[in-house]
């Protein structure tokens, strides 16, 4: 959950704000300047996890501008971090009343759907973010995670590869494109997908992950496991290291080094529990996982 929220934050932070700039009609002005600097403050308080600050701007944002849907948004998704959520759902169904010709709040929506497990609710929250807008990237990077979920490759490539349109600069749509060429059986093509990302972007952690399984499915056991160790010693986050150490040990056990691989499968599931590749190596070595911190 908190990780989903992150990095939608991390996109949303960035989305300028097209509908405040517009002309107003009698009805509705345009919104102040201070209002959306609050908002803009807020949201990256709310990214930075600073819960009472972000809500604080959030709050005057809206006491400028009541109908200001942006900063509504966010207030929900803060409350949503919060563990608010009903009062989550009521804030951003109040923004989608406000304003349902902007993607945020039905991608907001989804957040919330996905955060109670209904997840096919939230796969139609987040279509109906990019019927708004086909250029919303955060709606088409949950949308492509959700079919990925339920197995529905071919549908999740197909959104995969529209997100490295509309987000070139982001590596989640050409990640997710490998992984679902890889899961339709389609090598090659998840090889050229692959060989695209490295030279976009060529220090992604998440990119280098990939290379270092396509050198493990090579045989390159050895090149993978000094490239595997080495994101592990650098990667800046858990999840990053967690992976890394995952496959480092698939690497280890399929040179025929169960002792080491074993324990670096352990070292992995240390730092995340749920991580089934590291898993799956101790099943097949007859080893026991740790007990979860």
């Amino acid at each position: 959950m908190r990780s989903l929220l992150a990095e939608t934050l991390r996109w949303l932070v960035g989305v300028v704000v097209l509908a405040a700039g517009l002309p107003g009609c009698a009805s509705h002005p345009p919104v102040p300047p201070a209002a959306i600097q609050l908002n803009e403050a807020g949201a990256r308080a709310l990214a930075a996890g600073e819960f009472e600050v972000a809500a604080a701007r959030l709050a005057l944002a809206i006491e400028y501008s009541p109908r200001f849907t942006e900063a509504w948004v966010n207030l929900g998704v803060l409350q949503l971090e919060r563990g608010e959520r009903e009062a989550a759902r009521r804030t951003l169904r109040h923004a989608r009343v406000l304003n349902p010709n902007l993607p945020a709040p039905h991608h907001a929506l989804g957040l919330w759907a996905e955060a109670h497990d209904k997840l096919s609710e939230a796969e139609a929250h987040y279509r109906a973010a990019l019927k708004v807008d086909p250029g919303f990237p955060p709606s088409r990077a949950n949308l492509g995670r959700l079919l990925f979920k339920r197995a529905a490759w071919d549908e999740a490539r197909e959104q995969f590869l529209r997100l490295t349109e509309v987000a070139p600069g982001e590596s989640v749509g050409f990640v997710g494109l490998v992984e679902s060429y890889l899961r339709q059986g389609r090598v090659g093509d998840g090889d050229a997908a692959l060989d695209t990302a490295l030279r976009h972007f060529p220090e992604a952690p998440e990119v280098l992950l990939l290379a270092a399984r396509r050198q493990i499915r090579q045989g390159r056991y050895a090149e993978a496991e000094r490239e595997l160790a080495r994101i592990a010693g650098e990667a800046s986050t858990d999840a990053h290291r967690a992976v890394a150490l995952s496959f480092l040990a698939v690497a280890q056990w399929a040179r025929g080094d169960a002792a080491t691989s074993t324990s670096t499968a352990r070292a992995a599931l240390i730092i995340d529990p749920h991580q089934d590749v590291a898993r799956y190596v101790l099943a097949q070595a007859g080893a026991s996982a740790p007990l979860a911190r």
